[in-house]
């Protein structure tokens, strides 16, 4: 019972870690991770890695935004105001990296009148996405389900009190939201790995280089971009578990707008190999999700390793 409580504490953490699609018109930044589906690059254009220094920031402004930041988690709270389409898409591979199965599901999110409304305006799938009871095969499908398709339009908000999900599903989540929206700072409660989330601190910024630039996001935002990327001595060593941490800013307002993070560890009891991606943009003058990405292979006891990839986007947004 212990075991399976640590694993789903485990697998959680992993799918917390979503894919990449940034963007670089003059440097395009591609991924050899990534299978061939789905599409996870997004472009942004990189003016200078020096301009900012001029403008008095250091790699501590950009530390800070990030430890003591409250929009980034907001954005997703905003979405029970608004009516809108998702259309979320996900692969699962076998051991031969070729596709084993896939989902496509394109969802009505209403809240236009008193009460919210799921409508599944497409829902096709093909290969093994189930076991003979009816369930998914997967784990990781059985997580994003539960995160991203529940019947709540919760994802990732927090007045959850009187919805029917079990507590420990909702410890899980918890560790879940600290480790996408408040990146670099300690996890309790997973084992091996709690003291390898706090990569700001001194035991583990020594293995860390930070790098920033200037730059544009989706065609015309002015944008800074920090990246926190583990020192190339250390890569293959056992003393860090966050491989690159990337966060793109608003330059006007120092609001964060995406974050991507590259995560692999291995240890005695489970390994794992996964990469993840948040975007935001403008609806007006709210910030509001607009296409999460995930890539990764995780593998504990008792279980079957799994490979999946998954892109979830967000459109139409209705107020």
């Amino acid at each position: 019972m212990v075991l399976v409580r640590m694993n789903k504490i485990v697998f959680v953490f992993l799918l917390v870690w979503m894919s990449v699609y940034y963007c670089v018109s003059a440097q395009k930044y591609v991924n050899p991770f990534f299978r061939t589906v789905p599409d996870t690059t997004l472009s942004y254009t990189i003016d200078s890695p020096i301009v900012i220094k001029s403008r008095g920031l250091s790699a501590q402004d950009f530390i800070d935004q990030m430890l003591n930041d409250t929009l980034f988690y907001k954005a997703f709270q905003q979405m029970k105001y608004y009516t809108f389409t998702a259309e979320n898409e996900i692969f699962t591979y076998d051991k031969k990296n070729s596709i084993e199965s896939r989902i496509f599901k394109r969802i009505l999110h209403d809240n236009t009148g008193s009460a919210y409304k799921k409508r599944e305006l497409i829902a096709t799938d093909s290969g093994k996405v189930y076991k003979r009871n009816g369930k998914y095969r997967h784990y990781t499908v059985q997580m994003f389900n539960y995160i991203f398709e529940n019947d709540y339009n919760s994802d990732f908000i927090d007045d959850e009190e009187d919805l029917p999900i079990a507590s420990t599903q909702e410890g899980y989540k918890d560790k879940l939201k600290t480790l996408l929206f408040n990146p670099g700072r300690p996890i309790k409660g997973i084992p091996f790995i709690s003291n390898k989330t706090a990569i700001f601190e001194p035991e583990l910024s020594k293995y860390y280089d930070y790098t920033y630039f200037k730059g544009t996001y989706l065609g015309d935002v002015p944008i800074f971009t920090f990246v926190c990327k583990v020192k190339p001595e250390f890569t293959k060593r056992g003393n860090t578990m966050i491989k690159e941490l990337t966060t793109i800013f608003d330059a006007r307002n120092f609001t964060i707008l995406g974050r991507y993070i590259d995560m692999r560890y291995k240890t005695p009891l489970f390994d794992f190999d996964v990469r993840m991606n948040i975007e935001l943009n403008y609806v007006g003058e709210e910030l509001l999700p607009v296409r999460i990405t995930y890539d990764g292979n995780w593998n504990i006891p008792f279980k079957r390793k799994e490979a999946a990839a998954f892109t979830i986007k967000h459109m139409g947004y209705r107020k």
